[in-house]
Parts: structure tokens; C-alpha cells; sequence
């Protein structure tokens, strides 16, 4: 994979992460939204 590839790969990931912490506006209500994800997921399995 190209140097290049790797970093804005990189860069993505970092914009993804700070805009979803930016929308939950708290790192508690982020840690909420990850929990009912992971129920949502946890159900739709069973």
C-alpha cells in the first residue's frame, strides 16, 4: 500500500472519529451512542 494511500486512510479515520465525538457533543454521550449500537447489533443477531 502506498505511503499516500496510508495517510489519507489515516486522516479519514481521524476526521471520522472527531466528527462523531463532535455530534454527541460529549465523550459520555458517545460512549452511550457506541452502547446502544452495540445492543442494536447484539439483537439483530439473535
Amino acid at each position: 500500500m502506498p505511503i499516500l494511500v496510508k495517510r489519507i486512510f489515516a486522516l479519514a479515520l481521524i476526521a471520522g472519529f472527531g466528527f462523531s465525538l463532535a455530534a454527541c457533543e460529549t465523550a459520555a454521550g458517545f460512549g452511550r451512542d457506541v452502547e446502544k449500537l452495540g445492543e442494536k447489533i447484539q439483537e439483530g443477531a439473535e
